[in-house]
């Protein structure tokens, strides 16, 4: 498997985030530092449910069409979404049209409007692991797409409701959120996720 490999600039990257400029821009910007805050992290949540069995990218380039179509992931607006609103959704060729997916971000936004404010942020973090127990991954090889945390997180998810967040979608979330870095041990992004 691949380490770090140099972009344009010289730095060294994770080779996932060389294939296209959007990669590159989220690779370097986003992915791995922490998100905090109940709407942001249920943005996240229902974009990987979004992007499973689909590339990340596809979700990335309509990410935007995403924000317009669910109220920018305001979780009290989702919440009040009628059926007239999922047929729009439906209809809209800026997002992924899923119905079951559609269905869980609706259903999800439901329950989540019924927890306190900050639940779900506080319920989220509590399962990132120690960073001194987690070696910086040298090669992608190295990096895991479930931990027992991912499983854990996606089990109690599912016990409270939280429809398609099963162990390796939990897992691209904490990735994704800075719960973890699994940035290469070389790449220029690694480290700089504060939580």
């Amino acid at each position: 498997m691949s380490g770090a490999e140099p972009a344009a600039d010289g730095g060294l990257r994770c080779p996932w985030g060389l294939s296209t400029e959007d990669y590159l821009a989220y690779h370097d910007t986003e992915w791995g530092k922490p998100v905090h805050g109940d709407d942001a992290l249920f943005e996240r949540l229902c974009l990987e449910a979004f992007q499973s069995g689909l590339s990340w990218l596809t979700i990335l380039r309509r990410r935007e069409g995403f924000r317009s179509a669910f109220a920018g992931f305001s979780i009290p607006a989702v919440a009040e979404f009628t059926d007239t609103d999922k047929e729009r959704l439906l209809a809209d060729a800026g997002i992924i049209r899923n119905r079951a997916k559609i269905d869980a971000t609706l259903a999800n936004a439901e329950v989540l409007a019924g927890w306190g404010a900050g639940e779900l942020d506080a319920l989220i973090w509590s399962y990132a692991p120690d960073p001194a127990t987690r070696p910086a991954p040298r090669t992608l090889g190295d990096v895991p797409a479930v931990t027992p945390e991912s499983t854990a997180l996606a089990k109690d998810l599912k016990k409270r409701s939280i429809r398609f967040v099963g162990p390796t979608t939990a897992y691209a979330l904490m990735q994704a959120c800075g719960l973890v870095d699994d940035h290469l041990a070389d790449c220029v992004a690694r480290g700089r996720g504060v939580r």
